[in-house]
């Protein structure tokens, strides 16, 4: 039964994210030759054209990848694949631990392998096609054994932890687990600013004293203590501006992409920061936190259950292994299913996140001119070739962010 239900989930998932992408792309290109006219003193015709280009791309190449994805899925569970993995890992290491991690480490590994030329023709095929792309294979290959060896790094220890807590604490593995999931999540948290990001990009001192003096009375009217501004060497890898908060308490920092700050003037840099601030004052940040440490307490419970139910691994095609710890299987089944069935759930996530990014806008025109979020915002948009016509219904399912127009409309009129 469970399989039915699992490939009835699956099969909707591709033909509703496929149904959407193509919504998309055809209200895209329908709306291709005419910038809306709130933006027709601003845009012009050739950069909406390219937005509407590079919309489509993007979604062509992620309908690919949803099948690929799909198939694979399928290939891990229904047609054996990870009870395949299971039984020849066991015949060659004896110890369970090293076992269980060594099957976690070969899905992974597979996915990352499935993944890659994804990736790859993303960064140096459609991000290079529309002139973002300033990544060099160099850097590519060097970013990716970063990322491999800090995964390595935080990932063994942090599994290697609950395989053990799964196998020794009994019924309440479940809770000790979750605590963990949650302290390994605030650890990187506190590391990222000042560990783990500088390992991939350089961080130098804002040296404008005029933009520093700006953003720290900004900050200081929204009693937000800040413990520097830092400009990010982001233009080594893509010309996409963005500007970001990060650490905790006394140690926060912003953090300014320097494509960004070769676009935008003072005043709309400000206004901009007013915006993220707004997410600050309006608790966004800690409620977002609050919800996804709920929700993995919740899924890990569930997790709990489906561990101990013999028809959750039968059912997707893996057979447990008696006398044998499943801990691995069970850990792989789960992350490895479970978003077939909360894909459904992604128009609600999405409804809160755009709730938050209007609050947002609202704080920042308390805090600054409107006209200057405006104006940044449609710089924004059109130099990271942001469609100004999506379609409303992949809008409402997908979009973390209101589009455009209805973002710009909030701001004259709200």
């Amino acid at each position: 039964m469970f399989t039915l239900l699992f490939i009835a989930f699956l099969l909707s998932d591709i033909a509703l994210r496929l149904w959407l992408a193509s919504r998309q792309i055809r209200h895209v290109q329908q709306h291709r030759e005419t910038v809306p006219a709130e933006f027709a003193d601003r845009i012009r015709l050739h950069s909406h054209q390219r937005a509407a280009d590079y919309t489509v791309a993007k979604m062509q190449i992620a309908m690919v990848e949803r099948v690929t994805e799909a198939a694979v899925l399928v290939g891990f569970t229904l047609l054996g694949g990870l009870q395949f993995l299971d039984l020849q890992l066991g015949y060659l290491i004896d110890n369970e631990m090293l076992r269980q991690l060594a099957l976690i480490g070969a899905v992974l590994a597979l996915l990352g392998i499935v993944g890659l030329p994804f990736s790859i023709w993303k960064k140096f095929k459609l991000e290079a096609r529309f002139g973002f792309n300033r990544l060099t294979p160099k850097l590519f290959v060097l970013d990716s054994l970063k990322t491999l060896a800090l995964s390595l790094l935080f990932g063994i220890p942090l599994v290697a932890s609950v395989l053990w807590i799964m196998a020794n604490t009994g019924a309440n593995w479940v809770w000790w687990a979750w605590g963990i999931w949650v302290a390994f999540n605030l650890l990187i948290l506190w590391l990222f600013p000042t560990v783990i990001a500088p390992l991939f990009n350089k961080f130098t001192p804002l040296d404008n004293p005029e933009m520093a003096q700006r953003i720290q009375a900004l900050a200081q009217r929204c009693g937000f203590s800040l413990n520097g501004l830092f400009v990010m060497d982001g233009s080594r890898r893509s010309a996409h501006g963005n500007a970001y908060f990060t650490g905790f308490g006394k140690a926060r920092r912003i953090v300014f992409f320097d494509t960004l700050l070769t676009r935008l003037n003072v005043n709309e840099i400000e206004a901009v920061l007013a915006h993220e601030l707004g997410h600050f004052k309006r608790k966004h940040i800690i409620k977002r936190m609050a919800i996804s440490f709920s929700l993995a307490l919740a899924f890990t419970l569930i997790l709990g259950w489906l561990s101990s139910q013999v028809w959750f691994y039968v059912q997707l095609g893996v057979v447990p292994q008696l006398g044998r710890p499943n801990d691995a299987l069970a850990l792989i089944l789960f992350f490895l299913v479970i978003p077939v069935f909360t894909f459904w759930f992604t128009p609600l996530a999405s409804w809160f996140s755009r709730r938050d990014e209007f609050q947002a806008d609202d704080y920042a025109a308390q805090q600054c001119s409107p006209d200057a979020l405006i104006s940044a915002l449609v710089k924004l948009y059109d130099d990271n070739a942001a469609t100004l016509t999506p379609d409303p219904v992949h809008s409402a399912f997908y979009d973390s962010h209101p589009s455009a127009v209805l973002r710009i409309q909030n701001l004259k009129h709200g």
